[in-house]
Protein backbone atom coordinates (compact mmCIF):
# COMPACT_ATOMS: atom_id res chain seq x y z
CA UNK A 1 0.00 0.00 0.00
CA UNK A 2 1.70 3.30 -1.15
CA UNK A 3 0.63 6.59 0.50
CA UNK A 4 -1.81 7.77 -1.96
CA UNK A 5 -3.93 4.90 -0.39
CA UNK A 6 -4.51 6.94 2.33
CA UNK A 7 -6.68 10.82 2.66
CA UNK A 8 -5.35 12.85 4.91
CA UNK A 9 -9.14 14.32 7.02
CA UNK A 10 -9.83 18.15 7.35
CA UNK A 11 -9.96 19.35 10.81
CA UNK A 12 -13.46 18.58 11.90
CA UNK A 13 -16.19 21.52 12.85
CA UNK A 14 -17.19 21.79 16.52
CA UNK A 15 -20.01 20.49 16.93
CA UNK A 16 -20.34 21.32 19.96
CA UNK A 17 -21.80 24.96 20.72
CA UNK A 18 -19.90 26.40 23.32
CA UNK A 19 -18.05 23.50 24.39
CA UNK A 20 -14.86 22.03 22.54
CA UNK A 21 -13.67 19.56 25.09
CA UNK A 22 -14.72 16.54 22.48
CA UNK A 23 -12.87 18.23 19.71
CA UNK A 24 -10.24 18.58 21.76
CA UNK A 25 -10.48 14.88 23.39
CA UNK A 26 -10.93 13.96 19.69
CA UNK A 27 -7.94 16.01 17.98
CA UNK A 28 -5.61 16.59 20.99
CA UNK A 29 -2.41 14.77 22.68
CA UNK A 30 0.97 14.66 22.50
CA UNK A 31 2.10 13.99 18.71
CA UNK A 32 5.78 13.73 19.47
CA UNK A 33 4.64 10.15 20.34
CA UNK A 34 5.02 9.01 16.23
CA UNK A 35 8.44 7.02 17.23
CA UNK A 36 6.79 5.27 19.54
CA UNK A 37 4.36 4.30 16.99
CA UNK A 38 6.96 3.28 14.33
CA UNK A 39 8.37 1.31 17.27
CA UNK A 40 5.08 -0.66 18.23
CA UNK A 41 4.79 -1.51 14.19
CA UNK A 42 8.46 -2.62 14.55
CA UNK A 43 7.52 -5.12 17.80
CA UNK A 44 4.35 -5.92 15.86
CA UNK A 45 6.74 -7.81 13.06
CA UNK A 46 8.70 -9.59 15.82
CA UNK A 47 5.78 -11.12 17.54
CA UNK A 48 3.92 -11.82 15.10
CA UNK A 49 6.60 -13.32 12.81
CA UNK A 50 8.37 -15.15 15.73
CA UNK A 51 12.03 -15.15 16.79
CA UNK A 52 14.33 -13.55 13.90
CA UNK A 53 17.04 -15.36 12.01
CA UNK A 54 20.47 -13.80 12.41
CA UNK A 55 20.08 -12.36 8.50
CA UNK A 56 16.71 -11.19 9.26
CA UNK A 57 18.04 -9.38 12.43
CA UNK A 58 20.75 -7.29 10.48
CA UNK A 59 17.57 -6.70 7.54
CA UNK A 60 15.76 -5.08 10.47
CA UNK A 61 18.11 -3.26 11.50
CA UNK A 62 18.93 -1.78 7.75
CA UNK A 63 15.35 -1.23 8.01
CA UNK A 64 15.64 1.27 10.92
CA UNK A 65 17.83 3.25 8.53
CA UNK A 66 15.60 2.85 5.77
CA UNK A 67 12.71 4.50 7.69
CA UNK A 68 15.41 7.04 8.77
CA UNK A 69 16.78 8.01 5.62
CA UNK A 70 13.38 8.02 3.89
CA UNK A 71 11.73 10.70 6.53
CA UNK A 72 15.30 12.93 5.70
CA UNK A 73 15.41 12.54 2.07
CA UNK A 74 12.85 12.29 -0.77
CA UNK A 75 10.64 9.50 -0.85
CA UNK A 76 11.66 7.84 -4.27
CA UNK A 77 15.29 7.48 -2.78
CA UNK A 78 13.54 5.84 -0.16
CA UNK A 79 12.15 3.40 -2.73
CA UNK A 80 14.86 2.44 -4.47
CA UNK A 81 16.84 1.95 -0.84
CA UNK A 82 14.23 -0.65 -0.03
CA UNK A 83 14.82 -2.33 -2.80
CA UNK A 84 17.30 -4.10 -1.96
CA UNK A 85 15.30 -5.27 1.19
CA UNK A 86 12.92 -8.38 0.71
CA UNK A 87 9.53 -7.82 0.12
CA UNK A 88 7.50 -8.34 2.98
CA UNK A 89 10.62 -5.93 4.93
CA UNK A 90 9.64 -3.25 2.32
CA UNK A 91 5.63 -3.50 2.38
CA UNK A 92 6.24 -2.84 6.63
CA UNK A 93 8.78 -0.17 5.72
CA UNK A 94 6.31 1.83 3.48
CA UNK A 95 3.92 0.91 6.32
CA UNK A 96 6.28 2.76 8.58
CA UNK A 97 6.79 5.44 6.27
CA UNK A 98 3.08 6.25 5.80
CA UNK A 99 1.87 5.94 9.43
CA UNK A 100 4.66 8.46 10.16
CA UNK A 101 3.44 10.85 7.73
CA UNK A 102 0.19 10.82 8.76
CA UNK A 103 0.42 11.42 12.38
CA UNK A 104 2.53 14.13 11.60
CA UNK A 105 0.94 15.91 8.91
CA UNK A 106 -2.82 15.54 10.98
CA UNK A 107 -1.81 15.55 14.29
CA UNK A 108 -5.66 13.98 14.81
CA UNK A 109 -6.71 10.46 14.60
CA UNK A 110 -7.10 8.28 11.62
CA UNK A 111 -10.99 7.61 11.53
CA UNK A 112 -13.35 10.11 13.43
CA UNK A 113 -14.70 7.08 15.81
CA UNK A 114 -14.71 3.78 16.85
CA UNK A 115 -17.70 1.39 18.08
CA UNK A 116 -16.77 -2.17 19.97
CA UNK A 117 -19.26 -4.60 19.65
CA UNK A 118 -18.78 -8.26 22.09
CA UNK A 119 -17.80 -10.21 24.97
CA UNK A 120 -15.69 -9.53 27.93
CA UNK A 121 -12.60 -9.27 26.26
CA UNK A 122 -13.58 -5.80 24.96
CA UNK A 123 -16.05 -5.20 27.68
CA UNK A 124 -14.99 -1.93 28.93
CA UNK A 125 -17.66 -1.41 31.81
CA UNK A 126 -20.64 -1.95 30.82
CA UNK A 127 -21.48 -4.58 32.96
CA UNK A 128 -21.60 -2.45 35.54
CA UNK A 129 -24.83 -1.65 35.50
CA UNK A 130 -25.99 -5.20 35.46
CA UNK A 131 -27.10 -7.69 37.79
CA UNK A 132 -24.64 -10.23 36.95
CA UNK A 133 -22.06 -11.97 38.83
CA UNK A 134 -19.99 -11.21 35.35
CA UNK A 135 -18.33 -8.19 36.95
CA UNK A 136 -14.75 -6.79 36.85
CA UNK A 137 -15.18 -3.33 38.88
CA UNK A 138 -13.59 -4.01 41.86
CA UNK A 139 -9.47 -4.77 43.04
CA UNK A 140 -7.67 -6.08 42.07
CA UNK A 141 -8.90 -5.64 38.56
CA UNK A 142 -7.48 -2.06 37.23
CA UNK A 143 -4.51 -1.75 39.34
CA UNK A 144 -2.43 -1.07 36.51
CA UNK A 145 -4.81 1.64 34.96
CA UNK A 146 -3.60 4.58 34.38
CA UNK A 147 -6.38 5.50 37.64
CA UNK A 148 -4.76 2.50 39.32
CA UNK A 149 -8.99 1.57 39.91
CA UNK A 150 -11.06 -0.64 38.51
CA UNK A 151 -13.24 -0.07 35.51
CA UNK A 152 -14.89 -2.64 34.74
CA UNK A 153 -12.21 -4.00 32.31
CA UNK A 154 -11.53 -7.77 32.13
CA UNK A 155 -7.80 -7.23 33.13
CA UNK A 156 -5.60 -5.37 35.54
CA UNK A 157 -5.29 -2.42 33.22
CA UNK A 158 -5.35 -1.64 29.52
CA UNK A 159 -7.45 -4.04 26.98
CA UNK A 160 -6.11 -5.13 23.21
CA UNK A 161 -8.94 -2.60 21.79
CA UNK A 162 -7.98 0.36 24.64
CA UNK A 163 -4.38 0.09 22.81
CA UNK A 164 -5.58 -0.03 19.33
CA UNK A 165 -7.93 2.66 19.23
CA UNK A 166 -4.55 4.79 21.17
CA UNK A 167 -2.90 3.38 18.00
CA UNK A 168 -5.01 5.48 15.84
CA UNK A 169 -4.56 8.31 17.35
CA UNK A 170 -7.26 8.83 19.83
CA UNK A 171 -5.83 10.33 23.18
CA UNK A 172 -9.29 8.72 24.87
CA UNK A 173 -11.37 5.64 24.66
CA UNK A 174 -14.70 4.88 23.52
CA UNK A 175 -16.60 5.16 26.75
CA UNK A 176 -19.30 1.83 27.65
CA UNK A 177 -22.61 3.19 26.43
CA UNK A 178 -24.22 1.91 29.46
CA UNK A 179 -21.66 4.21 31.77
CA UNK A 180 -22.08 7.93 33.30
CA UNK A 181 -20.14 9.71 30.84
CA UNK A 182 -21.76 8.42 27.46
CA UNK A 183 -25.28 9.55 29.64
CA UNK A 184 -23.43 12.86 29.62
CA UNK A 185 -22.74 13.29 26.22
CA UNK A 186 -19.40 13.12 26.63
CA UNK A 187 -16.88 11.49 23.80
CA UNK A 188 -20.03 10.68 21.68
CA UNK A 189 -18.47 12.08 18.83
CA UNK A 190 -15.65 9.75 18.89
CA UNK A 191 -17.38 6.43 19.56
CA UNK A 192 -18.83 4.10 22.11
CA UNK A 193 -18.25 0.85 23.22
CA UNK A 194 -21.45 -1.49 23.53
CA UNK A 195 -19.52 -5.02 24.61
CA UNK A 196 -20.76 -7.26 27.75
CA UNK A 197 -19.13 -9.46 29.81
CA UNK A 198 -20.55 -12.95 29.41
CA UNK A 199 -21.71 -12.36 26.01
CA UNK A 200 -21.69 -13.82 22.35
CA UNK A 201 -22.83 -14.43 18.80
CA UNK A 202 -25.79 -16.68 20.92
CA UNK A 203 -28.20 -14.50 22.36
CA UNK A 204 -28.72 -17.52 24.92
CA UNK A 205 -25.19 -17.43 25.71
CA UNK A 206 -25.84 -13.83 27.06
CA UNK A 207 -28.88 -14.60 29.04
CA UNK A 208 -27.60 -17.34 30.90
CA UNK A 209 -25.08 -14.31 32.55
CA UNK A 210 -27.78 -11.57 32.55
CA UNK A 211 -25.17 -9.83 29.56
CA UNK A 212 -26.29 -7.65 26.91
CA UNK A 213 -26.85 -10.26 24.09
CA UNK A 214 -25.53 -8.73 20.41
CA UNK A 215 -28.91 -8.33 19.16
CA UNK A 216 -29.16 -5.66 21.86
CA UNK A 217 -26.00 -4.17 21.38
CA UNK A 218 -27.33 -3.41 17.97
CA UNK A 219 -30.02 -1.45 19.71
CA UNK A 220 -27.85 0.62 21.64
CA UNK A 221 -26.30 1.36 18.37
CA UNK A 222 -29.37 2.46 16.85
CA UNK A 223 -30.04 4.42 19.67
CA UNK A 224 -26.59 5.82 19.85
CA UNK A 225 -26.99 6.97 16.31
CA UNK A 226 -30.33 8.94 16.77
CA UNK A 227 -28.47 10.65 19.99
CA UNK A 228 -25.29 11.70 17.61
CA UNK A 229 -27.82 12.92 14.46
CA UNK A 230 -29.72 15.07 17.54
CA UNK A 231 -26.37 16.34 18.59
CA UNK A 232 -24.21 17.07 15.32
CA UNK A 233 -26.61 17.17 12.60
CA UNK A 234 -27.76 14.09 9.95
CA UNK A 235 -24.89 14.95 7.74
CA UNK A 236 -22.10 14.95 10.72
CA UNK A 237 -23.54 11.93 11.92
CA UNK A 238 -23.88 10.12 8.49
CA UNK A 239 -20.11 11.22 7.65
CA UNK A 240 -18.79 10.50 11.38
CA UNK A 241 -20.44 6.82 11.55
CA UNK A 242 -19.31 6.12 7.51
CA UNK A 243 -16.16 6.83 8.34
CA UNK A 244 -15.47 4.83 11.75
CA UNK A 245 -14.13 1.81 12.36
CA UNK A 246 -16.58 -0.86 14.45
CA UNK A 247 -14.70 -4.02 16.03
CA UNK A 248 -16.41 -7.43 16.79
CA UNK A 249 -14.90 -9.91 19.64
CA UNK A 250 -16.97 -12.84 20.15
CA UNK A 251 -17.41 -16.40 20.18
CA UNK A 252 -15.66 -17.41 23.58
CA UNK A 253 -18.21 -17.10 25.79
CA UNK A 254 -20.30 -18.96 23.30
CA UNK A 255 -18.09 -22.19 23.80
CA UNK A 256 -15.98 -22.06 26.77
CA UNK A 257 -18.76 -20.49 28.83
CA UNK A 258 -22.07 -22.35 27.01
CA UNK A 259 -21.38 -24.78 24.82
CA UNK A 260 -18.71 -26.94 26.45
CA UNK A 261 -20.47 -26.79 29.63
CA UNK A 262 -24.27 -26.94 28.94
CA UNK A 263 -25.10 -30.79 27.91
CA UNK A 264 -28.27 -29.55 26.38
CA UNK A 265 -25.63 -28.42 23.97
CA UNK A 266 -23.12 -30.55 23.12
CA UNK A 267 -25.08 -33.45 22.99
CA UNK A 268 -27.83 -32.17 20.71
CA UNK A 269 -24.82 -30.42 18.55
CA UNK A 270 -21.51 -31.12 17.59
CA UNK A 271 -18.55 -28.41 17.51
CA UNK A 272 -18.70 -27.91 13.91
CA UNK A 273 -22.43 -27.78 14.22
CA UNK A 274 -22.32 -25.18 16.87
CA UNK A 275 -19.78 -23.26 14.69
CA UNK A 276 -22.32 -22.94 12.02
CA UNK A 277 -25.50 -21.75 14.36
CA UNK A 278 -23.02 -19.20 15.53
CA UNK A 279 -21.69 -18.26 12.02
CA UNK A 280 -25.16 -17.67 11.00
CA UNK A 281 -25.84 -14.92 13.63
CA UNK A 282 -22.18 -13.15 12.73
CA UNK A 283 -23.84 -12.89 9.23
CA UNK A 284 -26.79 -11.41 10.34
CA UNK A 285 -25.09 -8.99 12.77
CA UNK A 286 -22.62 -8.24 10.00
CA UNK A 287 -25.59 -7.38 7.58
CA UNK A 288 -27.42 -5.46 9.89
CA UNK A 289 -24.85 -3.75 12.25
CA UNK A 290 -22.95 -1.31 9.27
CA UNK A 291 -26.11 1.26 9.45
CA UNK A 292 -24.35 3.56 7.62
CA UNK A 293 -20.56 1.63 8.97
CA UNK A 294 -18.68 0.37 6.07
CA UNK A 295 -14.99 -0.91 8.17
CA UNK A 296 -15.80 -3.75 10.01
CA UNK A 297 -12.84 -5.58 11.80
CA UNK A 298 -13.69 -8.91 13.63
CA UNK A 299 -11.58 -10.93 15.42
CA UNK A 300 -10.85 -14.77 15.38
CA UNK A 301 -11.06 -17.14 18.22
CA UNK A 302 -8.27 -17.05 20.83
CA UNK A 303 -6.66 -20.96 21.15
CA UNK A 304 -9.31 -21.07 24.14
CA UNK A 305 -8.02 -24.55 24.89
CA UNK A 306 -4.57 -22.17 26.39
CA UNK A 307 -7.03 -20.46 28.60
CA UNK A 308 -6.16 -21.47 32.55
CA UNK A 309 -9.20 -22.25 33.36
CA UNK A 310 -9.86 -24.39 30.39
CA UNK A 311 -6.83 -26.26 31.34
CA UNK A 312 -8.29 -26.37 34.88
CA UNK A 313 -11.18 -27.59 33.54
CA UNK A 314 -10.82 -29.91 30.87
CA UNK A 315 -6.71 -31.15 31.44
CA UNK A 316 -3.99 -30.45 29.20
CA UNK A 317 -2.23 -32.04 26.26
CA UNK A 318 1.17 -32.40 25.25
CA UNK A 319 1.31 -28.52 24.30
CA UNK A 320 0.02 -27.74 27.55
CA UNK A 321 -3.69 -26.74 26.27
CA UNK A 322 -6.29 -28.50 25.37
CA UNK A 323 -6.15 -29.88 22.17
CA UNK A 324 -9.51 -30.40 21.40
CA UNK A 325 -10.71 -27.28 22.21
CA UNK A 326 -8.04 -25.66 20.10
CA UNK A 327 -9.14 -27.62 16.97
CA UNK A 328 -12.60 -26.39 17.51
CA UNK A 329 -11.34 -23.11 17.70
CA UNK A 330 -8.95 -23.44 14.20
CA UNK A 331 -12.40 -24.77 12.83
CA UNK A 332 -14.37 -22.25 13.54
CA UNK A 333 -11.73 -19.70 12.93
CA UNK A 334 -11.32 -21.32 9.20
CA UNK A 335 -15.52 -21.17 8.81
CA UNK A 336 -15.18 -17.39 9.66
CA UNK A 337 -12.65 -16.69 7.24
CA UNK A 338 -14.77 -18.47 4.39
CA UNK A 339 -18.02 -16.43 5.80
CA UNK A 340 -16.59 -12.92 6.14
CA UNK A 341 -15.22 -13.68 1.57
CA UNK A 342 -19.06 -14.30 1.18
CA UNK A 343 -19.88 -11.45 3.03
CA UNK A 344 -17.59 -9.06 1.10
CA UNK A 345 -18.60 -10.12 -2.19
CA UNK A 346 -22.58 -9.54 -1.31
CA UNK A 347 -22.54 -6.25 0.46
CA UNK A 348 -21.10 -3.71 -1.69
CA UNK A 349 -18.84 -1.36 -0.59
CA UNK A 350 -17.85 -3.31 2.85
CA UNK A 351 -14.50 -2.85 4.07
CA UNK A 352 -14.52 -6.31 6.31
CA UNK A 353 -11.23 -7.19 8.14
CA UNK A 354 -11.03 -10.85 9.86
CA UNK A 355 -8.26 -9.99 12.90
CA UNK A 356 -6.41 -12.66 13.69
CA UNK A 357 -5.71 -13.73 17.54
CA UNK A 358 -5.41 -17.28 17.74
CA UNK A 359 -1.75 -17.42 16.50
CA UNK A 360 -0.42 -14.22 18.48
CA UNK A 361 -1.67 -15.60 21.68
CA UNK A 362 -0.89 -18.88 20.84
CA UNK A 363 2.69 -17.91 20.06
CA UNK A 364 3.03 -16.27 24.03
CA UNK A 365 1.68 -19.27 25.46
CA UNK A 366 4.25 -21.72 23.29
CA UNK A 367 7.07 -19.48 23.51
CA UNK A 368 6.39 -16.98 26.77
CA UNK A 369 10.11 -16.69 27.71
CA UNK A 370 11.23 -15.60 23.72
CA UNK A 371 8.34 -12.70 24.11
CA UNK A 372 9.01 -11.37 27.55
CA UNK A 373 6.81 -13.36 29.79
CA UNK A 374 7.45 -15.78 32.60
CA UNK A 375 4.50 -17.81 33.28
CA UNK A 376 1.78 -18.30 30.53
CA UNK A 377 0.16 -21.38 32.03
CA UNK A 378 -1.38 -20.05 34.92
CA UNK A 379 -2.58 -16.31 35.26
CA UNK A 380 -1.94 -13.53 37.96
CA UNK A 381 -4.97 -13.58 39.74
CA UNK A 382 -5.58 -15.48 42.58
CA UNK A 383 -4.08 -19.59 42.19
CA UNK A 384 -4.29 -18.72 38.34
CA UNK A 385 -5.91 -21.70 37.90
CA UNK A 386 -9.65 -20.81 37.03
CA UNK A 387 -9.96 -17.59 39.23
CA UNK A 388 -11.78 -15.06 36.84
CA UNK A 389 -14.62 -12.32 37.74
CA UNK A 390 -16.28 -12.44 41.35
CA UNK A 391 -13.85 -15.04 42.10
CA UNK A 392 -10.86 -12.82 41.09
CA UNK A 393 -10.74 -10.03 44.00
CA UNK A 394 -8.49 -8.66 46.73
CA UNK A 395 -8.98 -11.41 49.35
CA UNK A 396 -7.60 -14.11 46.20
CA UNK A 397 -4.67 -15.53 47.33
CA UNK A 398 -1.87 -15.75 45.73
CA UNK A 399 -1.99 -12.89 43.12
CA UNK A 400 0.94 -12.04 41.72
CA UNK A 401 2.92 -8.87 42.58
CA UNK A 402 3.74 -8.08 38.73
CA UNK A 403 1.25 -9.00 36.15
CA UNK A 404 3.60 -8.00 33.13
CA UNK A 405 5.54 -11.13 33.69
CA UNK A 406 2.45 -13.35 32.90
CA UNK A 407 0.47 -13.89 29.65
CA UNK A 408 -2.92 -14.04 30.93
CA UNK A 409 -4.58 -11.93 34.03
CA UNK A 410 -7.23 -14.10 34.99
CA UNK A 411 -8.82 -17.80 34.06
CA UNK A 412 -9.86 -16.38 30.89
CA UNK A 413 -8.58 -12.77 30.00
CA UNK A 414 -4.96 -11.51 28.76
CA UNK A 415 -2.75 -9.10 30.95
CA UNK A 416 -2.46 -5.64 29.85
CA UNK A 417 1.19 -6.60 28.92
CA UNK A 418 -0.15 -9.47 26.57
CA UNK A 419 -2.91 -7.41 25.54
CA UNK A 420 -0.56 -4.74 23.80
CA UNK A 421 0.92 -7.37 22.38
CA UNK A 422 -1.94 -8.35 20.79
CA UNK A 423 -3.07 -5.00 19.57
CA UNK A 424 0.44 -5.11 17.71
CA UNK A 425 -0.89 -7.19 15.60
CA UNK A 426 -4.57 -6.26 15.47
CA UNK A 427 -2.78 -2.97 14.31
CA UNK A 428 -0.66 -4.82 11.12
CA UNK A 429 -3.64 -6.97 10.40
CA UNK A 430 -6.38 -4.29 10.43
CA UNK A 431 -4.13 -1.40 8.25
CA UNK A 432 -6.66 -1.42 5.12
CA UNK A 433 -9.92 -0.43 7.90
CA UNK A 434 -7.00 2.83 8.22
CA UNK A 435 -6.74 2.86 4.20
Amino acid sequence: MGITGFRLREKPQTLYAGDDSHQRMAYSGDWGATAGKERLLMRGVNRIGGRLSEEENVRMSRLQGCRDSALSSSYSLFQAYCMALSSWLCLLCSLLLVTTVIFAATAQPLVPAVFIFGDSVVDAGNNNRLYTVVKANFPPYGRDFASHRATGRFCNGKLASDFTVENIGFTSYPPAYLSDEAAAGRSLLTGANFASGGSGYCDYTAKLYNAVSLSQQLEFFKQYQTRLSQVAGNANATSTISGAICLLSAGSSDFVQNYYVNPLLYRAYTPDQFSDILLQSYSVFIQVVPLGARRIGVTTLPPIGCLPASITVFGSGVDGCVQKLNRDAISFNHKLNVTSQGLRRRLSGLNLVVLDIYQPLYGLVANPSENGFAEARRACCGSGLIETSVLCNAKSVGTCANASQYVFWDGFHPTEAANRVLADSLLLAGISLIS
